[in-house]
Parts: structure tokens; sequence; C-alpha cells
């Protein structure tokens, strides 16, 4: 019986184009997807899947949990503008109902200006919400270096009505059993990365069970 008010509820979710998450400083997430076809996964190396073996990175990882159709548009080295220049060909053009987006830290690497990244990665989102898909991103928390990276995701997320994960990092970057090398996860590191992505769609779509 609840199961099937939640449906309900989410369906005019969907309608609307948003509903609010908890929290003390609630927003509103944009675009909630009635059903889900195509996921496509959007990024740098993290989503490319740099360190993990065969079939091992994180959107793989996101298929197989969700049987959804889920299609990797990570290409190493790419910083906020790359990603804003291959946009249009790399996900807009793929229709899909879903976007995870990992971008930032080669800005972090390349020491690009905050407020520039900021104004990338806000206009990424906007246009893929133009096409009426839900956009997840994927923080990052580095400690002692690019605090205010952090700071700039979650301002983002609230800006857009992005679904927001704080740190994709977490509890993987500081142990060094979960890395390829320094910036790299392994698959365990990538498996951990991928459960904060099913975490982060769960309320908002029917998977049918748990992780």
């Amino acid at each position: 019986m609840k199961k099937g008010i939640l449906a309900i509820v989410l369906v005019m979710a969907g309608w609307l184009g948003y509903i609010f998450i908890g929290g003390d400083d609630d927003y509103k997430i944009v675009n909630i997807p009635v059903s889900v076809s195509r996921i496509v996964c959007f990024g740098d190396s993290l989503t490319a899947g740099v360190g993990a073996s065969k079939g091992r990175d994180y959107p793989a990882r996101l298929a197989e949990m969700t049987g959804i159709e889920v299609i990797n548009s990570g290409v190493p080295g790419d910083t906020t503008a790359d990603g804003l220049a291959r946009l249009q060909h790399d996900v807009l053009d793929l229709e899909p109902s879903v976007v995870l987006i990992t971008l930032g830290g080669n800005d972090l690497r390349k020491r690009v200006d905050i407020v520039t990244v900021e104004a990338h990665l806000t206009s990424i989102v906007e246009e893929i919400q133009g096409t009426g898909a839900m956009v997840v991103l994927g923080g990052l928390q580095i400690p002692l270096y690019g605090r205010e990276f952090s700071t700039m995701y979650e301002s983002v997320a609230r800006k857009t009505g992005a679904v927001l994960i704080p740190n994709i990092f977490k509890g993987i970057f500081s142990d060094r059993n979960l890395m390829s090398d320094s910036i790299h996860p392994n698959d365990g590191g990538y498996e951990i990365m991928t459960g904060y992505f099913y975490e982060a769609l769960q309320p908002y779509l029917d998977f049918g069970g748990e992780f």
C-alpha cells in the first residue's frame, strides 16, 4: 500500500517537474522522470573508469544494478570547458532521461578560476535540464585542497535543482586500498562510488529493490 502511494507521489512530482528534498534548506529537484529508458554518465576519467578493470567502471556497474541502459560518456582529462564543448554530441543527442555528472577535478588540478568553473558547470546542468532530463551532480571534497570547490557544487545544485552527491570520493580517496593511483579509484573504490550514485537515484526512480 505504502509503495503504491509513493509511486503515485513520484508520478505527480514528475508531472510537476520537481520535488522537494529533505533538510532544513529544502530545494526543488528539476525534471524527475516518470520512467527512465536511458542514463548518460558524463564526465572525466572518474566516469571513463581510469583505474578500473574492464567492465568495473561505475557506469557499467550501475547498468548491472539497475537494469537500465547506461551510456559512458567519460573522457579522461576533461575540464568543465571541455565538457561544455562536447555536451551536444555526447549527451543531448543521446536523449537521456537522467544524466550523472563528474566534472571539476581537472579544473581544480589546473587551477581554473572557481567562478569560471561554476559558470561552466551551471551551463552544462541547465542545458541538460532544458531537454527534460534530471541531473545528478557528483561533487568532490578533497582534504586540505580545493575546499571552495565543495561549496561550489552545492551552489550549482541549489541554483539549478540538480540532485547532489556532496562527495563521490567519500571513504575512498583517503584509503590506499581503494585507489589505483593518487587520483583514481580501483575496482573496490568504483564499487563504492557506484553505490553513491545508486543511492542518489533511488528516491526518484523505482529499481524494485534496495542496494
